[in-house]
């Protein structure tokens, strides 16, 4: 909506048609005034509606309030308040129609810097690193949920947090009284900020406390906790609530005062100071934090009718003494002091501004007013609005006294002059507090001195932590060492609490907070310990010094090999291979003498499916072989180096005659294969699949080709005697040696 609608819209509100029945109203210049006003030009608004009434017989409350609205308009503000004043005469007047004159004072400043995000609680201390998200206080007790995030244990309870506020990752499932708080991350906090630390919790009780309605004793944690934490806006603004409630009006307005200190452009400090001196009957200076609050948050609505309604009763209170016909000029004010209204702030002001009806600068109006105020007269005694020379002070205040931070918003249209505060702050209540309290901090800082890297060791390998985790239990381990103890039992190793769920979950996000705290002030030991770990796997990774040996059954290249991971040692075997990215392991027979047999074969992970209770079932396939030159164990289970193995190549004569044997014993294998009943064909098939094609090339593979290890696979044969043929590195012998297997089973077969 443009202006001059805005401008319509608001004209038609506040102000009703005339009674056109009054024979000097002429209804076509009344159209043009309006026209006038939608078109910005208040002056020509002003003059026409000045001489309408002037021919009225009889005065006009409407015509009135149409020249008030005008003049509020053109920042004439001395001259509206004579209109608004004629019409409350007629009538009282209605919050509704005040609303331009409150509009156009508070439009006349606005923040040089900009006001507090009307989105956002202004009282909320900026987030930082320890802050909760949700509270955006220090986290107390806090609880770190799956997702790795940490929170205040007492936010998480609330009914209405459905979900992480970080990654919105759902909540729902989590019981809250479940939840404990993170041991390591608690006490830290307590360590580095003892105080805020202190204070929260005594915060936290005096909420419950007034929940309760115990407000004397809510009153003394709340009083604990402000010592304690003198600048924390939010604890400032719930303890003025409070006094409000206890009817402490006078400590209500200090703390409101201080909040207006802290957070000098919040609209939400300077409502709640309104509400203090409301509260106290001291609406002039009310009135004047509503000023602030529309200025700083002009779309507050419900604040904008208290601040009209405070204008209405203070012209309402002029008009209901009669003795106040004659306005009182403030210098007058000598002698004994008269008997009138707190609220003749108002009618002093209309008898300090000039009566010539010419146009006059505002702000020298404004200043003026205030110097006549301050003559002879003790500042202190505005706190007793009895008289009528602290009324005028007060008067003054209202409409000059806006601190140095508020700028002039905009100039009354075709002057140049403008309506404006001096430049100078002028607060007229004495201070609040026998202390300001110090500036608000965007962040919280971590003493130096205070920082051991002794507090964040895990308590298992005794290190700094790398990877940290959180169990629901609330203890830190590294990553890669609480899983390690999950392979031997699924209970935290410190409290021995019964962990199945996180296990059968696997949610093992790492804990962001510590992490972070890590990085940012432990970055040097960070980096060392990254080395070491990186160092390990690095060693893990390396396949020919020391490779991992499942010992279990026999293994061929190219051939599946299904497996069933139950015990921690090879759980842990499992997952360092795929950590290091290898994705492999040697798979041997056992040997009575040395653990496990000198042959076997490289296997590669191709998926792994966890079961709850840590279990697995690894689906591997055969790569290559290779024969152990050393056997060795590292963390209780079997390693070796190894060197691989490779089918030596032959030509010439030799390779025709591998070439004939080659096709012979496929077609060997094939014919046995086709002989079997059926039952034992689905048998094979659906544990090994078919039988791979003949290679055209035999020696193309290093291992030979696919279809003679499948057919080993398959074949009746003791696992010694498959050992045998899988560690010969020719491929006539191992094909001569099948075809003596084939022949032995073909003959032994039942007819």
């Amino acid at each position: 909506m443009d202006a001059g609608l805005q401008q319509q819209s608001h004209a038609e509100h506040f102000a009703p048609q005339p009674e056109l029945s009054n024979p000097a109203i002429f209804p076509e210049m009344l159209e043009v005034a309006d026209e006038a006003c939608r078109a910005g030009d208040f002056d020509l608004a002003v003059e026409i509606y000045s001489s309408q009434l002037a021919e009225l017989r009889q005065p006009d409350r409407s015509l009135y309030l149409r020249k008030a609205d005008a003049l509020s308009r053109g920042c004439r503000v001395p001259e509206a308040l004579d209109s608004y004043r004629a019409a409350g005469q007629i009538r009282r007047l209605r919050p509704e129609e005040v609303r331009p004159l409150l509009e156009s004072i508070a439009r006349a400043w606005k923040p040089t810097h900009g006001p507090e995000d009307p989105d956002e609680d202004e009282f909320q201390q900026p987030h930082d690193l320890f802050s909760c998200p949700i509270c955006r206080c220090l986290l107390i007790e806090p609880a770190t949920l799956e997702c790795g995030h940490t929170l205040c244990k007492r936010c998480l309870e609330d009914p209405a947090v459905k979900d992480c506020k970080s990654c919105r990752t759902k909540t729902t499932k989590v019981n809250p009284s479940a939840l404990k708080s993170n041991v390591v991350l608690s006490s830290l906090l307590e360590k580095w900020f003892t105080a805020e630390s202190k204070s929260r919790r005594c915060w936290l009780e005096g909420e419950s406390l007034w929940k309760k309605q115990e407000l004397p004793s809510a009153l003394e944690k709340y009083n604990i906790a402000l010592e304690l934490a003198p600048s924390t806006c939010k604890l400032l603004s719930q303890r003025a609530e409070l006094h409000m409630d206890l009817k402490n009006f006078s400590q209500a307005v200090q703390d409101g005062d201080s909040l207006c200190r802290l957070k000098p452009l919040s609209a939400k400090a300077h409502y709640i100071k309104a509400k203090a001196f409301c509260s106290a009957g001291r609406r002039e200076e009310a009135l004047l934090e509503y000023f602030y609050c529309v200025a700083l948050k002009p779309d507050w609505a419900s604040v904008k009718m208290e601040a009209q309604k405070v204008l209405c009763e203070m012209f309402s209170s002029v008009f209901e003494d009669d003795s106040l016909d004659t306005p009182l000029h403030p210098l007058q004010a000598t002698g004994p002091t008269p008997r009138i209204k707190p609220l003749s702030l108002l009618n002093s002001l209309h008898s300090s501004l000039p009566r010539d009806g010419a146009r006059a600068d505002c702000s020298k109006d404004i200043a003026l007013m205030s110097s006549n105020a301050c003559d002879g007269g003790n500042p202190s005694s505005l706190n007793h609005p009895s008289s009528s020379l602290e009324d005028s002070k007060k008067l003054a205040a209202v409409l000059s006294s806006l601190p140095v931070h508020m700028g002039l918003k905009r100039k009354c249209p075709g002057d140049g002059n403008a309506f404006g505060p001096p430049s100078k702050l002028s607060k007229q209540d004495p201070p609040c507090s026998s202390h300001t309290p110090p500036a608000v901090s965007g962040t919280r800082l971590v003493p130096s001195q205070l920082l051991d890297s002794s507090d964040m060791e895990c308590s298992l390998c005794m290190r700094l932590f790398y990877e940290p985790v959180t169990t629901p239990c609330g203890h830190m381990f590294c990553l890669k060492c609480l899983e390690r103890c999950l392979d031997h039992n699924p209970n935290c190793p410190l409290c021995k609490e019964n962990i199945s769920e996180y296990l059968a979950a696997r949610g093992y996000n790492k804990t962001f907070l510590m992490e972070e705290v890590l990085q940012r002030f432990l970055s040097e030991e960070l980096e060392e310990r990254r080395k070491v770990h990186e160092e390990e796997m690095k060693e893990l990774s390396n396949l020919n010094v020391e490779v991992p040996i499942f010992v279990c059954t026999m293994a061929f290249p190219t051939i599946p090999c299904p497996l069933h991971v139950f015990e921690p040692r090879y759980r842990l075997m499992i997952r360092r291979a795929m950590e290091t990215g290898t994705k492999q392991f040697g798979m041997c027979i056992s040997d009575e003498l040395k653990g496990f047999a000198d042959y076997g074969c490289m296997l590669e992970v191709r998926d792994v499916k966890f079961f709850p209770d840590g279990r697995s079932v690894v689906d591997t396939i055969g790569v290559s072989r290779f024969k152990v030159l050393t056997h060795g164990q590292r963390d209780g289970y079997n390693t070796a180096k190894i060197e691989y193995l490779e089918d030596k190549k032959v030509e010439g004569e030799e390779l025709t005659e591998l070439l004939k044997l080659h096709d012979s014993v496929y077609d060997q294998a094939t014919a046995w294969f086709t002989s079997l009943k059926d039952n034992m064909k689905n048998q094979i098939l659906s544990h090994f699949g078919h039988l791979p094609p003949k290679d055209p090339e035999p020696q193309g593979n290093p291992s030979g080709p696919a279809w003679s290890w499948w057919l080993l696979a398959v074949l009746p044969l003791e696992s010694r005697a498959q050992l045998t043929i899988l560690a010969m590195t020719s491929l006539k012998d191992r094909l001569i040696a099948i075809r003596r297997v084939l022949i032995f089973v073909t003959r032994k077969r039942p007819r």
